[in-house]
C-alpha cells in the first residue's frame, strides 16, 4: 500500500523520497513522480543513478540551470548506499531545490542511511510510504487493482484461486494478472474462477513461470523449448523476463532464510504459500550464493534489452536462459 504524508499535486514535488521495501510498488511509485515531470516537460532528461555510485558535486552539476532551459529528472535508487559527504550534499539541497529539476529518492527502510530520510524529511521533501503486504486481503486488494487498472474485473473466488496459484510475490502476481487479462477474449468483462483455472491448466505449458522454473532447474533445453513456445503464443517479452526474476528472487529468499524456521513459520516469513516454499527448496538444489547473484545480474540486462536497450527481445531471453543455467553448479 502506498501513503503519502503531502497532497497529491498535479506537478510534482521538487524532491520526493519513496521510502519501504515493497520493492514493485516502490519503482511504480517513483515512476509516477518520472511520468508527472514528463509530463510537464516533454523535454525533460531522467538520469537513473545508484546510490552507491553516486559521486560528491553529481547532483550540484545535474541540477544546474541548463542552457537550453530543459528539466532535469534525477532518480536515485539505493539511497541508503549514498556516502557520507554526498548525503549531507542531497540533504542541503532539498531545502533549496532547484526550480529547474525534479529529485526522487528511493530508499528500502532500517537504519542505514537514516541521515539522509530524516534530513530530507525535514527539509520539507514529499514522502511516499510504501508498505509491505503481508495481509492476504491487502494482496487480493492488489489482485482487483491489477486487473480493473487494466479495465476488467475479478470475481473474489477468481482472486483467491489466482492467489493461490502464484503465491504472494507481487512481481509475480502483476506478471500473472497481466496475462490472465491478455489470455481472457476482450468481450469478456469479468474474470471468474473458470478462467483462472483454464489459465493455469491450459496454458500453463506457455506462461513465464513454466519457463522458469525450467531455467533455475538446470533444463536449458526445456526452457528455450517452452520460451520459444511462449513467444510464438503470444506472452510479452516483459512478462517472461519478471518470471525468471520472481524465480531467482524465490532462490534466494528462501536460501538467505533463517535456518531455525521450518514449516509454517518458514512459510509465514518468507510471505510465500508452503506448497511454494518446498518447490523452491527443491529448486536450490546445485545453487549457491555467487551463482544467484550472477544469475540475477544477467536477468536484469536481459529486461533493460526487452524495454528497449535492444534489438530482439528473443535473442535476450535466450541469452539470460543460458546464462541462468551456466550459474547453476552441480547439474
Amino acid at each position: 500500500m502506498l501513503r503519502s504524508m503531502a497532497p497529491a499535486a498535479t506537478s510534482p514535488a521538487p524532491v520526493t523520497l519513496v521510502t519501504g521495501d515493497e520493492e514493485l510498488l516502490a519503482e511504480r511509485a517513483a515512476a509516477s513522480v518520472v511520468a508527472a515531470a514528463r509530463a510537464a516537460d516533454p523535454g525533460a532528461e531522467t538520469h537513473d543513478l545508484l546510490g552507491g555510485k553516486v559521486e560528491p558535486g553529481e547532483l550540484t552539476r545535474l541540477t544546474s540551470p541548463s542552457l537550453f532551459g530543459d528539466r532535469a529528472v534525477i532518480v536515485i535508487r539505493s539511497a541508503q548506499d549514498l556516502a557520507k559527504d554526498v548525503i549531507a550534499e542531497i540533504v542541503s539541497y532539498a531545502a533549496h531545490p532547484s526550480e529547474d529539476a525534479t529529485l526522487v529518492l528511493l530508499h528500502p527502510g532500517g537504519v542505514k542511511g537514516k541521515a539522509l530520510v530524516d534530513g530530507v524529511k525535514k527539509a520539507g521533501a514529499r514522502v511516499i510510504t510504501v508498505s509491505k503486504l503481508t495481509k492476504p486481503a491487502e494482496r487480493l486488494d492488489f489482485i482487483k487493482s491489477e486487473i480493473r487498472s487494466a479495465g476488467r474485473t475479478i470475481a473474489p473466488d477468481a482472486a483467491q484461486a489466482l492467489l493461490d496459484a502464484v503465491g504472494s510475490d507481487l512481481r509475480e502476481l502483476a506478471a500473472a494478472c497481466s496475462q490472465l487479462v491478455f489470455d481472457t477474449p476482450s468481450d469478456k468483462k469479468g474474470i471468474d474462477a473458470a478462467a483462472v483455472a483454464r489459465y493455469h491448466r491450459g496454458r500453463a505449458e506457455v506462461s513465464g513461470f513454466t519457463v522458469a522454473d525450467a531455467a533455475v532447474e538446470g533444463r536449458l533445453a526445456d526452457a528455450l523449448e517452452q520460451l520459444r513456445w511462449a513467444l510464438s503464443t503470444g506472452v510479452a517479452p516483459v512478462l517472461l523476463v519478471s518470471a525468471l526474476a520472481g524465480g531467482l528472487r524465490s532462490l534466494a529468499k528462501v536460501g538467505g532464510a533463517p535456518r531455525n524456521l521450518r514449516g509454517g513459520q518458514l512459510a509465514a516469513h518468507l510471505g510465500m504459500p508452503p506448497w511454494k516454499v518446498d518447490r523452491v527448496k527443491r529448486q536450490l538444489n546445485g545453487w549457491g550464493p555467487e551463482g544467484i547473484s550472477h544469475a540475477i545480474q544477467a536477468v536484469a540486462t536481459a529486461d533493460e534489452q526487452v524495454k528497449g536497450g535492444g534489438a530482439d527481445p528473443a535473442y535476450a531471453l535466450e541469452h539470460a536462459i543460458q546464462q541462468i543455467v551456466a550459474n547453476r553448479t552441480g547439474r
